[in-house]
């Protein structure tokens, strides 16, 4: 009982005189942990020669790439189902509920792809990292959002950037760690994959730990101190509120999904394969002897875009207060067509240093396209149930999640099979992705007010507490 009344919402309400500033901390303390996910491509290789013990030949029984990739396509699948299941829940129960479960299934499926690992069976890492780790990233990547839309409704942008650009730079502090912790064991263990799992699932553990004891809700009818609600007019910008299931029922939603869907597979397809991406296209081979990118070198490349990840969250999620989402979407869409475009070119002329520049400003937007769609949907459909809401529009993550690995090996793997290797072997991926990005942008376009017809009358909307 004494646990079950910690949980409960009622206890997670701030007192007069709290800090709301003290609450991004404690979305954060999730955030960088779950994202950790975006830091398992450094996982790839290792995971890749178990039997072998060297990433340059495996075994025939090792596992391949594809297989491997598919364990990171899970879990971004889990991730968009589970927020949808579970985002009306979270509504109803409050974030601290919801991010203990959240911390139990994620460092679980550490726990239990370890044990995958140890016994060489994929379909117990399949299940551990990627279905019940899935779930723990569904109901944390949603937990803290309409907590923090909630404290900051005069910064609904920032309020969205801070909550998201931690799970943008997980890969920052997962990545090196991973790797330290793999040379640590690996005289104990297979390339020390095993043992750096349940170590970084207990770390985690007690990280996102910390979220769930700090946590507060603000009271019913709580407004910050000074807050005048803006009477500037902005069609997109929406006084009133729709329910999570009318919600899906408009065309808005509908359109963002396609927004979110292509931003997310565009760039998911080169964050699940950035660490060989690099190595590949910057090689000895291509580059000259000790010229190429190595193993440790790409971890640091994949660390980098966490960074701009993390940032780009930040910025772009704050610059659309000012500017609003529809016009920060069209930059996301238009400049990314440029650069996606531009990236073979930099490529094919073993430009290294402008390849990151723009790989970097790339991830930025990506990162951005995450941050700012929970503040879109504020601005559209109102706060009452934006949780719930952002948690079904998150099933476009989960179609993205499947899309873009699969696009990047099939057309990878397919123009390797012509005899192309290096750069010429990734040139159709990207003109490909910079497709998907004008999809992306002509819904945007066409994305307008939502009609009165679909807003919940006030005098009969039911009550979500703050």
């Amino acid at each position: 009982m004494a646990t079950d009344s910690f949980l409960d919402r009622s206890r997670t309400i701030a007192g007069p005189g709290f800090n709301r500033w003290l609450i991004p901390p404690a979305a954060l303390a999730i955030h960088l942990a779950i994202g950790q996910a975006y830091a398992f491509s450094v996982f790839k290789k290792p995971m890749g020669a178990l039997i072998s013990g060297n990433v340059d030949a495996p075994a025939p029984d090792d596992w391949t790439p594809a297989q491997l990739g598919v364990i990171f396509s899970i879990a971004i699948v889990l991730l968009g189902l589970s927020a949808a299941v579970f985002g009306k829940w979270l509504e109803r129960v409050g974030p601290r509920k919801a991010m203990l479960a959240s911390a139990l299934c994620f460092s679980g499926g550490f726990f239990i792809g370890a044990l995958g690992v140890h016994l060489h069976n994929l379909w117990l890492v399949y299940f551990g990292y990627g279905f019940v780790g899935g779930i723990g990233l569904g109901i944390g990547y949603i937990s803290p959002v309409s907590t923090l839309i909630k404290w900051f409704p005069d910064r609904p942008g920032v309020a969205t950037g801070m909550a998201i650009m931690g799970f943008g730079g997980g890969a920052m502090i997962g990545s090196p760690l991973a790797v330290a912790l793999m040379d640590h064991y690996k005289a104990s263990a297979p390339m020390g994959v095993a043992p750096t799992f349940l170590t970084m699932g207990l770390i985690y553990l007690l990280f996102m730990l910390f979220g769930v004891f700090t946590i507060r809700v603000p009271a019913e009818g709580w407004k910050p101190e000074g807050y005048v609600p803006s009477t500037t007019s902005n069609a997109l910008i929406t006084t009133h509120n729709v329910d999570a299931d009318t919600a899906i029922k408009t065309p808005q939603f509908w359109l963002l999904w396609v927004v979110l869907c292509m931003n997310v597979t565009a760039g998911i397809g080169v964050l699940e394969t950035a660490s060989p991406l690099i190595q590949e296209t910057f090689s000895d081979k291509s580059m000259g002897a000790g010229l190429g990118v190595t193993a440790a070198a790409a971890a640091g490349f994949v660390g980098l875009l966490s960074l701009f990840n993390l940032l780009g969250r930040f910025f772009w999620s704050s610059a659309s207060d000012k500017i609003g989402r529809k016009p920060t979407y069209m930059i996301y869409f238009g400049l990314g067509i440029v650069l996606y475009a531009l990236v073979p070119t930099l490529a094919a002329s073993a430009s290294l240093s402008l390849f990151v520049i723009v790989s970097c400003v790339i991830l930025s937007m990506y990162g951005g396209g995450f941050a700012t769609i929970p503040a879109y949907l504020r601005d559209l459909f109102g706060t009452m149930q934006v949780g719930a809401i952002h948690g079904r529009l998150l099933t476009a993550w989960s179609t993205a999640g499947v899309l873009g690995p699969l696009i990047v090996n099939f057309l990878h793997e397919s123009q390797k099979s012509k005899g192309l290797t290096g750069a010429a072997a990734y040139q159709t991926v990207f003109y490909t992705m910079a497709g998907l990005l004008v999809i992306g942008f002509l819904a945007n376009l066409l994305v307008k007010a939502v009609d009165a017809r679909y807003h919940v009358q006030e005098t009969t909307a039911p009550k979500v507490a703050a």
